[in-house]
């Protein structure tokens, strides 16, 4: 088995999630006495969280790029940013490093196209739902993605940050993400995209009212397709 690389720690909770998703699906594929040949950096998310200026971005690509040469140097043939905002410095992440850098969107286009899905919603934190960074990658695949609506980002991005970054999933928070699936299925949303690690706290992904795509799991899948080569 090839051994992989996470940057972690944003958050913790969604950490966690990476490590027992993959250690899980590899296991499936080998043998029960099996565990994924993993390393993982858990950086600190207090200073890496609610970005917004230039400054501290470039900053965070700082942080993220070194991480991502502490884990390859450690012996790592393949890396996951473990956190879909932080996708935003995708780039200078994966100029720093000579191994691949496995991209989130790209794995979760890849599965909407070969389930025919054309038509998705994105719920995410505020910089995943509105800047480009993310929703290119998408739609450069042939996805198209349903406008947002600031009312749903507003309540999606404080959900997140205020509750489920803290641990905490709570019923209101389930009524509110079943409430935006129905309206996004009546927008002509085809399936949903769970484009931020932590949202499967609260929203189920095997039953709703439209099909859901949880980013973490499927790019958790594909790291243990690498890991299995």
């Amino acid at each position: 088995m090839r051994k992989i690389g996470l940057i972690g720690g944003m958050s913790w909770f969604s950490t966690r999630t990476y490590y027992e998703d993959i250690n899980q699906l590899v296991q499936a594929r080998t043998s029960t006495l099996s565990s994924a040949p993993l390393l993982i950096e858990s950086l600190d998310f207090n200073g890496l969280a609610r970005l917004s200026s230039a400054e501290e971005w470039s900053h965070a690509a700082a942080v993220l790029a070194d991480s991502a040469r502490r884990l390859e140097q450690a012996g790592a043939t393949a890396l996951l940013i473990g956190a879909n905002s932080m996708h935003k410095v995708y780039d200078e992440v994966a100029a720093a490093v000579a191994v691949p850098v496995i991209h989130i969107a790209d794995a979760v286009a890849q599965r909407l196209k070969a389930d025919g899905v054309t038509t998705a919603a994105l719920l995410g934190t505020r910089y995943v739902v509105m800047e480009s960074f993310y929703r290119k990658r998408l739609v450069g695949h042939g996805i198209t993605l349903l406008p947002p609506v600031m009312e749903e980002v507003e309540e999606t991005d404080a959900i997140i940050y205020d509750e489920l970054m803290q641990g905490k999933a709570t019923r209101s928070a389930e009524r509110s993400f079943k409430t935006m699936l129905t309206n996004m299925e009546q927008r002509g949303a085809q399936a949903a995209i769970l484009a931020c690690t932590e949202l499967d706290m609260v929203i189920d992904v095997d039953a709703n009212v439209l099909p859901i795509y949880d980013c973490t799991r499927i790019h958790a899948e594909a790291a243990a397709d690498w890991i299995l080569g």
